[in-house]
């Protein structure tokens, strides 16, 4: 506990750990005492009872309408087949808040144009049905019907949803580059990830009424836990919006 204390408050040739590294630190050191008390090399193990400490609930970052419509903008400039499918995997990640993992996994018969929604495989090959505005299935068709076809000519008859310049499925890293490329035209900076996309679904449709368990069915959340800190973000912008607007709030 003493060394623990140390990490986290530093001294005057180490700076102060956060709890994040502090956490790893106290991992590796109770990892060692158990090896040794494994291997018959200690009769007691002072470091078991000792738990990491606990990083503080990061809110996620969730960026303003405003801004989606600005990065959908940035990720559609010109009308080439990359642009085309550029559009469609913003447009489909804000419209259906799903991880960028499931967005480049979708294959063409996940997503069902005339009834608006898609099937999404989350963590743990948890499928799930979720629906899709019609913005996204505009930016999809576009895509399937003027962008796809030339793509999946050069490649070898991939079902994958969305391709990339060989024709084959595109991948994470791909997709994050060509999100990260809008996000910079459009004058977001570095911040936004696939992530981000994802965040600003869920904020915003909490912002607009929507009730927490269902965003929680729509995230494929297995606990609402996991979903309520969304809620925190809501809130926080209420604090803000008080502050500003009431004549007793300062």
């Amino acid at each position: 506990m003493d060394f623990l204390a140390e990490l986290r408050d530093g001294a005057h040739e180490r700076p102060a750990l956060s709890a994040s590294s502090a956490a790893r630190t106290i991992v590796a050191v109770r990892g060692f005492h158990k090896f040794l008390a494994l291997e018959g090399e200690t009769l007691t193990d002072p470091a078991g009872a000792v738990a990491p400490p606990k990083a503080p609930k990061r809110l996620p970052k969730a960026i303003s309408l405003d801004d989606v419509e600005r990065l959908l903008s940035a990720a559609s400039v010109g009308d080439t087949p990359s642009a085309l499918r550029d559009r469609a995997i913003v447009e489909v990640l804000y419209g259906s808040g799903a991880r960028i993992s499931e967005a480049v996994g979708l294959d063409v018969d996940d997503i069902d144009l005339e009834q608006g929604s898609v099937r999404l495989m989350g963590k743990g090959s948890k499928e799930r049905i979720v629906p899709l505005g019609s913005y996204a299935r505009q930016a999809v068709t576009a895509y399937t019907v003027r962008a796809r076809p030339s793509m999946a000519i050069k490649g070898k008859g991939t079902p994958a949803l969305f391709l990339n310049k060989r024709g084959g499925r595109l991948s994470r890293q791909s997709a994050w580059t060509a999100i990260h490329a809008a996000a910079e035209r459009a004058g977001l900076g570095a911040t936004v990830s696939p992530h981000t996309l994802r965040h600003s679904f869920a904020t915003h449709l909490l912002d607009g009424g929507a009730d927490v368990r269902v965003v929680q069915e729509l995230l494929g959340h297995a606990s609402v836990t996991t979903t309520q800190i969304y809620t925190m973000v809501t809130i926080q912008r209420l604090r803000e919006v008080y502050a500003e607007a009431h004549p007793r709030a300062r």
